[in-house]
């Protein structure tokens, strides 16, 4: 299967990836009080949710990629879960490298940062710790990852710029291409820098690293997992963090309960909906069992677990992508007779074209037009699509 957006998961040591990460996947991961329990990095598929078409065209639909219940439909995405970072990762410490190279496909970063504060930063027990540090840390260490992927080749890189009169953005976004960094992105930060474009390298190296700095929140933006709200500091420092990061997003939620609720579900012990607030219990329990589910229940009360929550913004608010269903006009179905089987993530601003060639290469290069499968209004290529439509491409 194959997708157009990788979500990577990133943290300190012992912060709880791996179990956001099961939670979202319920992949066969190693979970462990330690750190660098993660390696090699973990690739899984995890589900972003949203209102299905079915009951608008009175139909039940049949998925091919991802599932449907009660109503709401889980979109696959692809997840990497990478080792902890340490302090100096940049420099290749802990496993610093890898950690980075793991990164460079991802098109978006989730945060996990351990809110309990009963570990430091190197992944140790410890009390009374302050998580806003963890932040400070991640954004400084992928500040200089980028900075010294820049700097490494600057001195030439800029001249050669300066010499042939090659647009920067042009230049620089070949330079990243390996990150997923596009020359818009780089528009977008030279248009807020003002920086001197006909002189790249008359640029300080205080420059360059904010130039780095402003590339790489464009280009792989993150939010902010605040895990292990189920222990008893977290509130506290839930809002110390929102206080130091007032522009970031941060979803409080507790991965462990969400990993807990998920394994019961596929065990028929209780039927739950990620992302919801409730769940009912189906079979008689041990006392121990009783008690886990009733602490998650007090928990509940509150809010949901956050984890599909953290997903859900990370995909639609922050990269903006769109939900778009493939539907016949007439009967709704695919050649093998699958009622709604698929839906597809485009950015925001793809029009009907990209959605025939996001299905299929030969959709788009036969394009004549799509059908609007509700109004059965026909629609040009430039059509700009809209989150749930349901569309027909037409090919000659």
């Amino acid at each position: 299967m194959e997708f157009n957006m990788l979500i990577g998961i990133v943290g300190l040591p012992n912060a709880g990836k791996s179990t956001f990460f099961k939670a979202c996947t319920l992949s066969d991961v190693l979970i462990a009080s330690y750190p660098f329990a993660t390696i090699k990095p973990n690739h899984g598929i995890a589900y972003v949710k949203i209102d299905c078409i079915e009951k608008e065209f009175n139909v039940k639909c049949n998925p091919q990629r991802g599932y449907c219940i009660n109503g709401k439909r889980f979109v696959p995405v692809e997840l990497i879960d990478v080792a902890g970072l340490v302090e100096g990762a940049s420099e290749g410490k802990g496993l610093g490298n890898q950690f980075l190279d793991d990164l460079t496909s991802a098109d978006a970063l989730i945060h996990v940062v351990d809110m309990s504060g009963e570990t430091d930063k190197d992944g140790r027990e410890t009390k009374g710790y302050n998580p806003v540090k963890d932040i400070e840390i991640l954004e400084k260490e992928l500040d200089l990852w980028y900075f010294g992927i820049l700097k490494k080749v600057w001195r030439t890189f800029s001249r050669t710029v300066q010499n042939t009169k090659e647009e920067i953005s042009k230049a620089v976004a070949r330079q990243f291409s390996g990150l997923k960094v596009k020359e818009d992105d780089i528009k977008r930060v030279l248009l807020t820098l003002k920086y001197n474009e006909e002189k790249p390298a008359d640029w300080s190296e205080e420059q360059l690293l904010f130039f780095a700095n402003k590339l790489r929140h464009i280009s792989k933006p993150m939010i902010i997992a605040a895990n292990k709200m189920d222990k008893k500091d977290a509130k506290k420092n839930l809002e110390l963090l929102r206080k130091a990061y007032p522009d970031v997003r941060i979803i409080p939620c507790s991965a462990d309960y969400e990993l807990t609720l998920r394994e019961a579900h596929n065990k028929e012990f209780i039927s739950y909906l990620p992302g919801e607030s409730n769940f009912e219990i189906l079979k008689e329990l041990t006392d121990k069992q009783k008690n886990a589910l009733e602490n998650i229940k007090d928990f509940l009360k509150e809010h949901n677990t956050g984890v599909q929550d953290v997903l859900n913004t990370l995909v639609f608010d922050v990269l903006e992508y769109l939900a778009v269903f493939p539907a016949s006009a007439n009967k709704l179905v695919d050649s093998k007779g699958n009622l709604l089987p698929d839906c597809f993530l485009l950015k925001k601003g793809s029009t009907a074209l990209d959605f025939a060639f996001t299905i299929h290469s030969d959709l788009g290069e036969n394009f004549i037009k799509a059908i609007d499968a509700r109004t059965k209004k026909a629609l040009g290529k430039e059509y700009k699509l809209k989150n749930r439509d349901a569309l027909e491409i037409v090919i000659r």
